[in-house]
């Protein structure tokens, strides 16, 4: 590949920068809820800086986040309601962007300690059924453990999903050293995780997102190591801006890197990634258009 596949940046970020409602705990789903056409605006700002793929902004419609009445009153129509107004942005433009399926951490970022395997199914299935009239590939992110990526598959077969299917692995504590020596929360290396995802997942990529854009090129650097010469799966990275360490889901909201992480700089390291073997970069929690254009200008 000549040059990487570029994704979106941080959509509660970027909502909470144009002025949409933007707190804890509801985080992003907040301005899908009241807000719903600032989310289309903000997907269209992805989409002019450059984003070849943007991710449909259901990441937060979930009891961990806007709580358990909410979610069963209204959680498969906010879902839904995210996988149309990516569409809308896509469709409303002459481009070639195609839409992932956000499918995230069901019980809170950060927290593998959390997963419950005998809910999982449920919330799975409401993110499958109503996305997937409307998305290109279905985006696993944020995940912690190979028993979140095992119930991702499970759910997919059940629901006789044919889409792609990208799976983006975090760092439990946002540290490349952790995931390398399975000192993280799960006891699960790089190397577990890479060989599951490669021989147990039907998964045509393997990224790590949401965490810090320095521990990236480890990251992607191993994981080639790992798949070797003949890989079959691509690899990629979309980082947060986070200054660490990070305060953590649900808890506050983090400060960003703003003053010492400019578009250019942050072009310059998915440079480096993509020089370590990356085929797909772009950002998460705090990355901007201005930042995902500057990448798109680096490949110019």
């Amino acid at each position: 590949m000549d040059k990487p596949i570029i994704l979106d940046g941080g959509m509660g970020r970027e909502l909470e920068r144009m002025g949409a409602p933007f707190r804890q705990p509801e985080w992003s789903a907040l301005s899908l809820i009241e807000t719903p056409d600032l989310v289309a605006r903000a997907h269209g700002n992805f989409i002019d800086a450059g984003a070849q793929v943007i991710t449909t902004n259901c990441y937060a419609v979930l009891p961990f986040h806007i709580g358990q009445e909410r979610f069963d009153a209204h959680g498969r129509e906010w879902i839904k309601r995210s996988a149309v107004l990516a569409r809308e942005a896509v469709d409303a433009r002459n481009k070639d962007v195609k839409i992932a399926g956000s499918l995230p951490p069901l019980f809170g970022s950060y927290r593998p300690d959390l997963f419950d395997p005998a809910l999982a199914p449920a919330m799975l299935d409401a993110f499958i059924e109503e996305q997937a009239p409307y998305v290109d590939f279905w985006l696993a992110e944020t995940l912690c453990s190979r028993a979140e990526a095992r119930a991702v598959c499970d759910a997919l077969v059940r629901n006789g999903s044919d889409l792609p299917l990208w799976i983006a692995y975090c760092p439990t504590r946002d540290d490349w050293r952790a995931l390398h020596q399975g000192e993280g929360e799960t006891g699960e290396t790089i190397g577990d995780v890479v060989a599951f995802t490669r021989d147990e997942t039907p998964a045509e990529a393997i990224l790590y997102n949401c965490c810090p854009m320095e521990t990236a090129e480890n990251m992607i650097a191993h994981t080639g190591a790992l798949l070797g010469a003949d890989r079959t799966l691509m690899i990629g990275a979309y980082p947060n801006l986070f200054r660490r360490p990070s305060i953590g889901a649900n808890v506050g909201i983090t400060p960003l890197r703003t003053d010492d992480v400019t578009p250019e700089e942050y072009a310059t390291f998915a440079k480096r990634w993509v020089d370590a073997g990356a085929d797909i970069v772009g950002g998460c929690c705090g990355v901007s258009p201005a930042h995902i254009a500057a990448i798109d200008a680096g490949d110019d």
